[in-house]
């Protein structure tokens, strides 16, 4: 998404501004073109010169500095700009920008860009807890400015709160999914993913290989497009998607009852998780012991079927699942399909490469109750936008 894009990244005075040097150059090597404007103040903690360096651009700090260029600088940063981003943003900055202040290069620009604005604060918790500042930030959001909320920690000053600048990833996704387009705003979305974990004992479970990583790129997609979305998550390593409300869950039967729950307030519902089809009947109170047996005996009792339940449930919403076959893909995808009652299915095979477990990358057959199938391709996030493709344009029929 950031090939070929320009993102404006204003970097005001805060200690925090040494991070934003990592950020230009993580842009810059997923292809962006990354044009950096200074305060002054920032100028004090951090070298013009290393984000020249870095991001390969002259550092716009000056309002009246003399140029070879003949453009009004200013100006032709904001019509540059594909996302304006400030990184961080102290209380001073954000005050002016919320209450239409242009004394300097960096407020002169944000009041002339139309691009669409990422905004990550970092300061004392004292200062961000603030009534004015909280009451910018609000003016601000209501602008349309992605407001990325600082996290908690150890700060600068000693104090110990919320303000520390968020991570950088999180500040990424968000400047990626500024560049969408908005088609799926006011579309409630629900999706699961990742693998159930079934407890034998106090030690030991069954699961499957599931990494989470399908179900979070339709989460994250369906974010960048404007969706409310939920992600109820069995067990993954992987870090929620910025400004998705993420319930963690871990048995069939906890994913069972959040996700009927959370049905209700949901216009599409995707099941990626990998849910365990069966649990033992009892759960052993310590850990088995060995104590000489060469086998063990579990039984086990039969999970609820959490898509079908909520297709009997919800008959008014749009659900989608997913299918891993080794065989048979095209008719067990039908079959399952029908059987369940689905709007929408993806089949894909654990024989073919780039489509198994725990890979980047993906292959599915896409089948709905109307027209042929669709044959999608690529990374996780590319695939899961051509899902959210077609479940966007039936739901909308």
């Amino acid at each position: 998404m950031l090939e070929g894009k320009t993102i404006v990244l204003g970097v005001s005075g805060g200690i925090a501004a040494y991070r934003a040097l990592e950020l230009t150059s993580m842009l810059k090597k997923r292809g962006a073109a990354v044009k950096v404007i200074m305060t002054k103040s920032a100028a004090e903690f951090v070298s013009p010169l290393s984000f020249r360096t870095l991001s390969q651009n002259p550092v716009a700090l000056d309002m009246f500095a003399e140029t070879d260029c003949w453009e009004v600088e200013h100006i032709s940063l904001a019509k540059a700009a594909d996302v304006f981003a400030i990184v961080p943003a102290t209380a001073n900055v954000i005050g002016k920008i919320a209450n239409g202040i242009a004394d300097d290069m960096l407020s002169t620009v944000a009041m002339a860009t139309r691009a669409p604005m990422v905004i990550a604060p970092a300061m004392n918790t004292g200062m961000f807890e603030n009534e004015a500042v909280q009451k910018n930030i609000e003016t601000l959001m209501s602008r349309g400015a992605e407001i990325v909320m600082p996290a908690s920690g150890r700060l600068a000053c000693g104090d110990v709160g919320r303000g520390r600048l968020e991570n950088l990833d999180v500040i990424l996704d968000a400047v990626s999914g500024a560049l969408r387009k908005k088609d799926m705003t006011g579309i409630r979305v629900l999706v699961t993913a990742g693998a159930t974990r079934e407890a034998i004992d106090p030690v030991r479970y069954i699961t499957n290989h599931s990494t989470g990583k399908m179900g979070y790129a339709l989460a994250q997609a369906a974010r960048h497009r404007g969706a409310e979305v939920t992600l109820v998550s069995g067990m993954t390593n992987l870090t929620p998607p910025y400004g998705v409300k993420t319930v963690d869950v871990v048995s069939a039967l906890d994913m069972y009852h959040t996700s009927l729950k959370h049905a209700e307030n949901s216009d599409i519902i995707i099941s990626a998780a990998a849910v365990a089809d069966f649990r033992p009947i009892e759960v052993a109170e310590n850990k088995i012991k060995k104590d000489g047996r060469t086998s063990i005996e579990i039984e086990l009792t039969e999970n609820p079927d959490i898509i079908s339940e909520i297709r009997k449930t919800y008959p008014e919403k749009f659900v989608a699942g997913f299918c891993m076959e080794t065989e048979n893909l095209i008719e067990n995808a039908r079959d399952k399909m029908e059987k369940k009652g689905l709007d929408l299915i993806a089949a894909n095979s654990l024989c073919e490469e780039g489509a198994g477990f725990g890979t980047d990358t993906n292959r599915v057959t896409v089948f709905t109750n109307e027209g042929e199938p669709v044959l999608a391709g690529g990374s996780k996030y590319e695939v899961a936008d051509v899902i959210l493709d077609i479940c966007t344009a039936n739901l909308k029929k």
